[in-house]
Parts: structure tokens; C-alpha cells; sequence
């Protein structure tokens, strides 16, 4: 069964093996170090995933993914951008839409935040249907607005708003 939860010291291993997988991290941010190494997890344990709403993807409570809505500041503190990666192994089994489905309803009776908003990198057309099964819809296209690894992506920003 899938649970969304806060991190724990035995997710360090799942993070380290997930997060040095190139096929997972292609379209993820630069911020996110590698080679990812169990001292970045165990910041990520205590530090990092306390910042904004952010979960742990469990499956029998082992990790295999993680999800999170950051606020906005100031004027745009009513708004919050989704994120979110699974384990290879997790691909294709239904479980990230069910997690984001859960997260965005948690964010949305939980917080005064009232529009959702993700980022994607063109190319990443999984991610892109996925958010739409979910209920988003794209709203822009940014051209070349995302450099990463020395290759220019169109960035395609989708939303979701509170009924």
C-alpha cells in the first residue's frame, strides 16, 4: 500500500541507490548532487525535506520515491510548485498518481495555498501526461528556459487550482 510520509533514517540506502540512477534524475534539478552520496541523505533526512511539504513515497514502508509542494513567498505565498521522482522500479504501476492526487488534496485543505503549479522539461513526456491524468492542465511553454548538462529544454508549466 502506498503511504506518503516524512523521511526517516532508514530511507538513506533507497535515497543513494534512487537518486544515482541517471534514468531518475535526468529531468531533475542540478540541485539535487551527484554522485549522491548517504551523507546527502542523511541532510536531506534532518534538513532539507523540512522544507515546504514534503513526503517520503513508501511502499511496504520501504522508499521509492519522494513528493513535495514548496510555497511561494510574499505575493506568491498562496501558490506552491510540485515536485516529485520515483524508483525506476515504480515506473508505470499507477502509484505517482495516486501520490500526487493524495499530496495536492493534503496541500489544499491543509494550507491556504489555492494553485499548484509543476515544471517540466521538455522531453519529459510521461511527467507531462501524468499531470494531466491528475487533473492539471498546461498553461505555458517557456522556450529554451531550462539549461541543463550544456542542452536547452522548453520549460512546460502546468497548474492545478483549488475547486
Amino acid at each position: 500500500m502506498l503511504v506518503l510520509r516524512p523521511f526517516k533514517e532508514c530511507d538513506i540506502d533507497s535515497l543513494v541507490s534512487i537518486l544515482n540512477d541517471e534514468d531518475v534524475t535526468h529531468y531533475l534539478s542540478t540541485k539535487i548532487p551527484s554522485p549522491y552520496t548517504a551523507s546527502d541523505a542523511k541532510w536531506w533526512i534532518e534538513e532539507g525535506s523540512h522544507h515546504g511539504i514534503v513526503r517520503a513515497i513508501a511502499v511496504d514502508n520501504i522508499c521509492i520515491g519522494c513528493i513535495g509542494v514548496m510555497p511561494g513567498e510574499f505575493e506568491y505565498k498562496r501558490s506552491g510548485e510540485i515536485g516529485y521522482w520515483l524508483a525506476q522500479s515504480a515506473w508505470r504501476k499507477g502509484l505517482m498518481s495516486k501520490a500526487i492526487v493524495q499530496l495536492c488534496e493534503e496541500v489544499f485543505t491543509t494550507s491556504d495555498i489555492v494553485r499548484i503549479h509543476a515544471a517540466v522539461f521538455s522531453g519529459n513526456t510521461p511527467s507531462m501526461r501524468l499531470l494531466e491524468k491528475c487533473g492539471f492542465v498546461e498553461e505555458a511553454i517557456l522556450n529554451q528556459a531550462i539549461f541543463k548538462n550544456g542542452t536547452f529544454y522548453n520549460k512546460h508549466v502546468f497548474s492545478l487550482i483549488k475547486e
